[in-house]
């Protein structure tokens, strides 16, 4: 593969990449080499931490020898290079440590439901990405792996949890990577890293054939650097398997046919403050949600400003129980693992906290805390009665720096006040299973990416209205120090 096509493929996004190879310009095996070429390119990120170079040469091989894309058989995601979170996309026979070094030695034993969904796409799968342990923190410098470096600047995280797909998107190596969302853990990467990051609506996507994770808040999905990219990922994924304890209305049409249309005008809700204790709302960031604002304004879409109201305390307290006893269960999975009690060495410390109050925890905390979940939603959506949309900062700060989203505070509860006074309303996407959506709309005096969220109960508005943006404010240009398609 010849380094200079390479490069120049980096700026192609998922479905440009497969039309070429649908054209017959470019075959999924020269796609897969021009991507690997890239990753090595950007070994210093730190974003993949497992290749499966072999596995996905053999997928492609056997892609190219099937004939689909090139008859035009395939789905507009066919023949793509792609890279999996090392985290809720378990893939049979890869290494699977989950950030954690008590799962160093762990190996899949099978698919989950979503990997099987991005293979039936035709997706070429060649490594996985760096994660925190377990998901618990939004930047990803897990002890495990080390840091992974945010391509815009060393010196910022790139979020987390899935901040070793977002970077890897980011640098150019592929056009999209997988990656999931308990508080914001798709939303925050992508505001780090200048990306656009879809949080669907609860059961959307299934964990099957794993059990839901933290009682619904988390939810599967992709970053991604366009947003037809994400829409067209949206429903290679969208769906249930059987058995799945809850499922969501299928969209009335494709979501990538969807976007093709603008949506009818909308009442959106516009907040630049934070619901959680926090300093004021970096100015940069303000300034990012009025343009978003006027815009919209400018589009026949009618704004008011305000807020819907729920108790920031309760949504705190029922967070931290969640993830308490999300902890003691990915423990127990790693003493079967092990075949022996996990040491407290072998956990970063501010998991070992949720560890240790979650062997404390009551059936009747954690059943209060899933009522808490319910009933903040509820007066949530009252105070989105009126309103279609709701528009807020993805983080009401710059992208902070390493060492601050993942120290122990002494409790879980303190450990998110901390995280909740960076991002702000990111977590309430995840109480309430709205979707979310956030978007790379400026950057600020430093150079460094501002995110924009917009959240609604469905899907099909947010992707309708981020293409809107995407004309409007166009992110398209903007590449970070870090990128390889130079």
């Amino acid at each position: 593969m010849d380094a200079t096509l390479a490069a120049e493929l980096a700026d192609t996004d998922a479905i440009g990449q497969a039309e070429l190879a649908a054209a017959g310009e470019l075959s999924a095996t020269e796609l897969l080499e021009a991507a690997i070429l890239r990753l090595e390119a950007a070994r210093g990120l730190n974003a993949v931490i497992t290749d499966l170079f072999d596995r996905g040469r053999e997928r492609a091989a056997a892609i190219d020898a099937s004939g689909v894309v090139r008859a035009g058989s395939a789905g507009p995601l066919a023949a793509v290079p792609f890279l999996l979170k090392d985290l809720g996309a378990s893939l049979a026979g890869a290494p699977e440590a989950m950030g954690s070094r008590a799962l160093r030695t762990h190996v899949a034993q099978h698919n989950a439901w979503i990997v099987d969904c991005y293979l039936d796409a035709g997706l070429v799968v060649f490594g996985k990405t760096n994660t925190p342990e377990w998901g618990n923190h939004c930047t990803t410098e897990p002890s495990l792996f080390g840091r992974t470096v945010n391509p815009w600047s060393p010196l910022i995280t790139p979020g987390g949890s899935s901040g070793g797909s977002a970077a890897a998107v980011a640098a150019g190596v592929v056009p999209a990577a997988s990656g999931g969302d308990g508080t914001g853990s798709i939303r925050v990467p992508a505001a780090c890293c200048g990306l656009v990051g879809l949080k669907p609506r609860r059961a959307r996507t299934s964990f099957a054939p794993d059990g839901h994770l933290l009682e619904g808040l988390a939810v599967e999905h992709a970053l991604t650097r366009t947003v037809r990219d994400s829409a067209a990922l949206l429903d290679a994924v969208t769906g249930s398997a059987p058995g799945d304890p809850y499922n969501a209305t299928p969209p009335s049409q494709p979501f990538l046919q969807a976007i093709r249309q603008a949506p009818k005008p909308q009442r959106i809700l516009v907040s630049t403050c934070s619901p959680f204790p926090a300093p004021d709302t970096d100015p940069g960031v303000v300034d990012a949600v009025e343009s978003a604002a006027r815009v919209f304004e400018g589009l026949g879409h009618r704004l008011e400003t305000g807020a819907p109201s729920f108790d920031a305390d309760a949504v705190a307290d029922a967070i931290a129980v969640l993830h308490n006893v999300s902890n003691v269960r990915l423990y127990s999975f790693a003493r079967a693992h092990l075949g022996r009690d996990p040491r407290e060495d072998e956990f970063e410390p501010s998991t070992w906290v949720m560890i240790r109050e979650g062997f404390t925890t009551t059936g009747v905390a954690y059943a209060d805390a899933i009522g808490t979940v319910h009933s903040q939603t509820r007066s949530f959506a009252a105070g989105m009665a009126n309103h279609d949309v709701f528009l807020a900062p993805t983080l009401v700060s710059p992208p902070p720096s390493y060492g601050v989203l993942d120290q122990p505070q002494g409790t879980t509860r303190a450990f998110f006040d901390v995280e909740f006074a960076h991002t702000g309303w990111t977590s309430l996407g995840n109480v309430t299973g709205w979707a979310a959506i956030s978007l790379p709309l400026a950057v600020n005096a430093d150079g460094l990416p501002i995110g924009v969220q917009l959240m609604a109960p469905e899907e099909t508005v947010l992707l309708q209205l981020a293409a809107a943006l995407e004309q409007e404010l166009p992110w398209s240009a903007r590449r970070p120090a870090g990128w390889v398609g130079r």
